[in-house]
């Protein structure tokens, strides 16, 4: 599956027409928005159209072009926001981070000033701007509500190294053959004839380091984080765990 930002060019319906979804995955449409104007990146507002998000994707169909519209996965929605600081957007908006395949570092906001070309792979932000701010609230809820149906993929290390049991699943493991054995002549910390003490005592030695180091490195990361989200007047995070997804307020630096 494709990430990032996409072309819309077909659509359903007579008039403006809708997007097409994909049913037999399951897709439904959730919430539609009319009078939406979309910013890519750093370019101006497109004139309004109409804002689709489903259980799958956010939409924008222009009113007035019908080969004109945009679409993004909520897989690839990093973070969401509502955004009423004028210094950092003139207009309330929906502000939105996308994640995208470009191998490099660098978005399409660093090229936007030198030519007029638009490349959806490079475009890292995007803004929905309802004709009536007071819609900001409910389309928030409904990307929240979107982004709980969409998680992000395990990785596969992270699924290897999953170590966390819920209550019912150590009840059912007592049981089981993988249990420790509670023969008392089989000890822990030792292995046949192999003692296992000092390797033990080891690991628990570089265990109190590792303790140190996350909380030296919790301290730097606390004293960096108010700076960060300090433009969010009235903070209401959903972020994907990892990355990304949303924010109520204002979009972070």
């Amino acid at each position: 599956m494709s990430t990032g930002l996409r072309l819309v060019t077909e659509r359903t319906g007579d008039g403006a027409g809708q997007p097409l979804l994909d049913a037999d995955d399951g897709e439904e449409l959730m919430h539609v928005q009319p009078g939406v104007s979309i910013v890519l990146g750093n370019h101006p507002p497109e004139s309004p159209g109409t804002l689709y998000v489903s259980t799958k994707q956010v939409v924008w169909l222009s009113d007035t072009d019908r080969l004109k519209g945009y679409a993004v996965d909520f897989l690839s929605v990093s973070l969401h926001a509502v955004s009423r600081d004028p210094e950092a957007y003139p207009s309330p908006c929906i502000y939105t981070q996308i994640d995208t395949e470009a191998e490099d570092d660098e978005s399409e906001d660093s090229d936007s000033e030198c030519n007029d070309t638009l490349d959806l792979s490079k475009i890292t932000e995007m803004r929905l701007l309802p004709s009536d701010p007071n819609q900001l609230d409910t389309l928030f809820a409904v990307f929240c509500e979107c982004a709980e149906l969409n998680p992000g993929p395990i990785e596969e290390e992270e699924r290897e190294h999953n170590w966390v049991f819920s209550a019912d699943q150590l009840e059912d493991a007592e049981d089981s053959d993988w249990m420790v054995s509670q023969n008392p002549t089989h000890s822990i910390g030792a292995n046949g004839n192999h003692d296992l003490a000092h390797s033990v005592l080891q690991l628990q030695i570089n265990d109190q380091r590792f303790e140190d180091a996350e909380e030296m490195e919790s301290d730097d990361k606390n004293a960096v984080a108010p700076n960060l989200f300090s433009t969010f007047s009235s903070a209401s995070i959903n972020r994907r765990k990892g990355k990304k997804n949303g924010v109520r307020s204002d979009e972070a630096n």
